[in-house]
C-alpha cells in the first residue's frame, strides 16, 4: 500500500487514494490548504499512521536535503521508510532521500527528478564549502558571512 504525500490528497480523485498511507500530521495540513478537501478525505477509507521521523531525518541530513523539507514531509518519509513502500510525492528533496535510501518513488503531477544529488553550504564572503547539517544555514564559521544552500551533482553508485 503506497504512502502518499499531501499533493497526491489534494489531486488525485478519491478511487486513487483509497487504502493509501499517510502521516496523521497531514491532516492539519490540509485543514490549512484545503478545508472543503479535507472535509472529503476524512471520509475516505486512508491508512492514517504516526511515526517517529529519526530516520528520516538522518538520511536528509546526509543527503543535505535537511533545510529544505518541513516536519510533514520527514514524517511522510518516515513512513515510507519504516513500510518499504513506494511514495507518491513530486517533491525533488524528498525524491532525492529516497533515491538515496533506494526506495521507490513516482511523482504526481510533475515529473520525477532525474539524478541523484547532494546540497552543501557555500559562504557569500569566502567562497568556503561545507556540508549541510542543520534546517538552519549558519552563517560561516571563517568569516562571519552568511551561507547558501547550492546543489552539488554525485554519482551515486
Amino acid at each position: 500500500m503506497p504512502v502518499l504525500d499531501t499533493a497526491a490528497l489534494l489531486h488525485w480523485p478519491a478511487e486513487r487514494l483509497k487504502g493509501c498511507s499517510v502521516v496523521t500530521s497531514q491532516q492539519d495540513e490540509l485543514r490549512r490548504l484545503d478545508e472543503s478537501k479535507w472535509l472529503f478525505i476524512e471520509s475516505l477509507d486512508l491508512n492514517w499512521r504516526q511515526v517517529n521521523p529519526s530516520q528520516a531525518i538522518e538520511a536528509a541530513t546526509k543527503t543535505g536535503d535537511i533545510s529544505g523539507l518541513s516536519q510533514v514531509d520527514l514524517e511522510v518519509l518516515a513512513l515510507a521508510i519504516e513500510m518499504k513502500e513506494l511514495l507518491y510525492t513530486d517533491d525533488y528533496r524528498m525524491q532525492n532521500v529516497c533515491r538515496f535510501l533506494g526506495l521507490p518513488f513516482s511523482g504526481i503531477v510533475n515529473k520525477e527528478s532525474a539524478s541523484y544529488w547532494q546540497w552543501v553550504l557555500v559562504c557569500t564572503g569566502c567562497r568556503k564549502t561545507t556540508e549541510v547539517e542543520h534546517q538552519k544555514n549558519p552563517d560561516c564559521d571563517v568569516c562571519g558571512s552568511p551561507t547558501k544552500v547550492k546543489k552539488k551533482r554525485v554519482s551515486k553508485s
